[in-house]
């Protein structure tokens, strides 16, 4: 797979390997980076809500809604200085929303 395909189940769900996606953030104050648009391939998406973000020792993760309504969690690796896309529900069916959305 590429580092812009995307790969997604039938029902909206991502499939089990991260999309690598490119992130445009807004550092605040502090320095804490916070994604406020990104891109899948060419498809430009706008963070309208940050619902969620929560760090491990690695990794920083946001768990954001689309411009297109769509729920994303999006992590940053800090040693690689990069993002992925690792879960994606496109809001379209009530049976798999994700829970506080």
């Amino acid at each position: 797979m590429s580092d812009t395909q995307e790969q997604f189940a039938g029902d909206g769900h991502s499939e089990s390997q991260p999309a690598a996606v490119r992130v445009d953030c807004y550092a605040g104050h502090r320095a804490e980076e916070s994604p406020r648009r990104f891109f899948i391939g060419k498809r430009e998406i706008l963070v309208i809500d940050i619902i969620d973000r929560w760090l491990d020792p690695a990794h920083s993760y946001f768990k954001v809604r689309g411009d297109d309504r769509g729920i994303y969690i999006l992590r940053y690796a800090q040693e690689t200085d990069a993002w992925e896309m690792i879960l994606f529900d496109s809001g379209t069916r009530d049976d798999t929303r994700l829970s506080s959305t």
